[in-house]
Parts: C-alpha cells; structure tokens; sequence
C-alpha cells in the first residue's frame, strides 16, 4: 500500500548531501542550502554522508534513511530533499519508506523557476519542463492513479486513471510545444529586424546571482527584478544601451545557470537561451568574491555549449569588486591589444565607463572611419547618411565634389549604398578591404 501524497508540500524540510568523489555527481552544500531557501522552504536538518557511488535502491544506504525517518517524525516534517537528482524508483522507494514527500535537485530547481517566472513566455517554458519531469513519475506515484474509472458506460477493463493522466500530460506537452513554437517564431521575426536594422546585440549570461540583473538595471535604467537571491528573474529583458562609436546596441538579460541546470529546463528555456547563442557578443558576468569562482565559470561555459553559443565572441566581466580587499576597475587585455576581461562593481556603478569602451572597441572592428568623395550626382547618398548620424565633417571641393568624413558600421554604409543605388567599387579599396 503506496501513502497519499500531500495536496501542498511542508515548508520545514530535512536536506540531505552526499558528498561523492569529484566528478558528476558532485555538488555544493552551500548552494544546496540556498536553493531551499530561495524555494521557501525551512532546513531544519542536514543530512550528510560519503558514499563512491549512489545506492541504486535508495541512493542512500539504508542507515541513513533510517536516520532521515526519524528526523522526519521529529520535527514533523513533511519535505525531504536531496542534493542530487534521483530516478523516479529511487523517489518512489524513499517516500514509501520515509512516509512523506521526497524532492530531488531537479525538482527543486524547477519549483523555484516555477515560483519565478512572470511572463506567458516563461511560464509555458516552466510548465512544459514540469510536466516532462513529471511525466516518468507518475506510475505507482499516486495510488488514486491505479484506480479504474466506473460509472455508467465504463465498466470492464475500461482505461486506468494513470493512463488517463499519461494521455492528458501528453496532450498538454503538445499543446505547449506548439504555443512555444509561436513563440520562438515571434523570437526569431524579432531578431531577424535587429539584423537588418544592423543593431548589435549584447546577451549578458553568468551563474545564477553573478549580479547579471543588477548590471542590466544600472546600464539602462530598467526596472528588471534584481535580489541576492538564486534566479531572482527568469525572463529576459531587451533594452537598447548607447555605445560610443557603435551607436545603440541591444541588451539582453537572460536566466542565470548553476551547476547540472537539468537538460529539461535547457530544452524548455531555448526560445530564450536563442537570445545567447544569436548574439554578436557575450557578457559572461562573474562574481569575483566568490569562493567557487572557477568552478561557476567552467558551469556556465559548460551550458554555453550545449547552447551552442560557445562561439560567440566573449567579454567576461568579473563584477562585485567592491566585497574584494583591494578591487579596482580596470580592463585585462589580450597578447592582441583586444579587451578580454572587465572588472567592476554593477552596486557602486564604478568602471561602467571602462565596460563601454570594451564594448565598443568589440563590435566597432566593423567600423568604418573613412573620407569618401561624393559628386553633386550622390545627393541621395549624402541625405542618407546624415539621416543615419554619420557624416562627421564635410568639405567641398572646388569643381563641386564633397568630401564626406564618415564614420558608422560597414553594414550601415553597404545598405546606404544599395538604397543610393550606387555600386560599392566606386570607392576607395581602403574601404573595400573594410568590407571583407
């Protein structure tokens, strides 16, 4: 006989840790610890032991779970949660024996996202990683899901309620696919206008609670929810940031990562993740004071590839310098001259000038800072380039040419030039060599 699960989990929890060799299984208490905070929950108790491998019958031995059950009965508690993600058997084999309800590091992780998200976006993204986590779950989960439907019409062998809610979750996953699908559409429709208007665009990534949000706001005075706490906001936020020499760009504030993100939410969250892996450049924005520091990085650059956005051009922007003894802003360079890493402080809004700059030094290699010769014949051309804010001096010559100081992208200038109807080799090989 299989207990009935409670219709609403308990706030007080008992945690438990496994702390396993290096390698895949590995995880951090610390960070365990404010994942259940941040899902509302209360620790009551850690439980922690060393094993080389997981028990394949109740991931833990069977000591521990004894212990686990008595502290459970102790402080009566209704939740127990593991640092780790367990197979449905696993699930299923605990909380039969501990008589409450048992939560892995996947669904905790989903549980906060579900608590987070705050667009129709992000909650069909969030629902959808939901039900396919849940979907191998269901057998012998519920009892009241072994039941067979009766009722006038349905007697006999009929279809068993579990097969009912296998069928409905399949039909809501579809279901959500094909709204995310519309989605991802509106997406890529927006994306495709930035690439035509030649607007750049900036994604910032990082691990969770880098401070990604917090730089964001302070850049472009948006009013995107920023807290020390894990995945303090989900849904990505587009605002347009001025840039010397470049113009405007695109921001994109996307969802922190943490360590083993769960595929399913990587697999839901792709509309979304597209913003990374489209991008002419990344932010990788790092806590500098953090004890993991390292091992955040290598997370994030880990997801980046399954993303695949490991191509990107990057810019990693090492924040919160203000907790370091001696944090100063500055900007690190490559054996090229090329900005490569940024430090600063997004709270105290110091070496926000330097971020710029590196920005604009990133995406201006396709600047074209040239003088052009125009005839009186060119006027459309002329008119459309101070229509786009490029012309920095003009000079006229006396047979009645122009000269045309000229400073905007390479893409700006060859679409001026086809909407003059004008070819490209008119000009300077200066400015052909620029193109390629």
């Amino acid at each position: 006989m299989f207990f009935e699960r409670p219709q609403n989990g308990g706030e007080t929890a008992v945690l438990v840790h496994i702390d396993f060799p290096e390698g895949v299984n590995r995880e951090d208490v610390a960070e365990f610890r404010e994942l259940v905070i941040s899902a509302g929950a209360d620790p009551v108790e850690l439980v922690t032991s060393k094993r080389d491998v997981p028990d394949a019958k109740f991931f833990i031995g069977s000591g521990k779970v004894e212990e686990i059950h008595d502290l459970v009965h102790l402080h009566d508690c209704e939740l127990v949660i593991f640092n780790h993600s367990l197979s449905p058997s696993q699930e299923r084999n605990l909380e039969r024996t501990l008589k409450c309800r048992v939560l892995d590091r996947t669904g905790l992780i989903l549980d906060i996202f579900a608590q987070r998200a705050r667009t129709h976006e992000g909650k069909l993204q969030v629902e959808l990683a939901q039900l396919q986590y849940q979907s191998t779950r269901l057998i012998r989960g519920w009892t009241h899901l072994e039941r067979q439907k009766g009722g006038i019409g349905m007697r006999g062998p009929g279809e068993t309620q579990l097969e009912t809610d296998r069928r409905l979750l399949r039909e809501r996953v579809k279901n959500i696919h094909a709204r995310l699908a519309k989605v991802r559409a509106q997406r890529q429709q927006g994306r495709r206008a930035r690439q035509r208007s030649s607007i750049p665009t900036v994604a910032i990534v990082g691990y969770t609670n880098a401070g990604k949000s917090t730089l964001f706001n302070a850049l472009t005075s948006a009013e995107v929810y920023a807290a020390n706490q894990l995945f303090a906001t989900l849904d990505p936020t587009l605002r347009r940031l001025p840039v010397d020499d470049i113009g405007e760009v695109v921001l994109a504030d996307t969802v922190g990562f943490i360590r083993h993100l769960p595929h399913k939410l990587v697999d839901a969250f792709q509309a979304t993740l597209q913003e990374a892996a489209e991008a002419d450049l990344l932010l990788h924005v790092v806590d500098c004071a953090a004890a993991e520091r390292d091992g955040n990085i290598a997370e994030v650059e880990s997801v980046l590839a399954e993303i695949d956005a490991s191509d990107v051009p990057q810019l990693r922007v090492y924040n919160k310098i203000d907790l370091l003894e001696r944090g100063e802003a500055r900007i690190d360079r490559d054996e090229h001259g090329q900005p490569e890493a940024i430090w600063l402080s997004a709270v105290e809004r110091n070496g926000f000038e330097l971020l710029t700059r590196a920005i604009g030094e990133l995406l201006g290699k396709e600047l074209l800072d040239e003088d052009i010769l125009l005839t009186p014949a060119d006027a459309k051309l002329r008119a459309i380039l101070y229509g786009l804010g490029a012309i920095q001096r003009e000079q006229h010559e006396d047979n009645g040419d122009i000269r045309l100081s000229v400073r905007l992208q390479v893409e700006d200038f060859k679409r001026a030039l086809a909407r003059a109807d004008i070819a490209e080799s008119r000009f300077l090989p200066e400015i052909r060599e620029a193109w390629q």
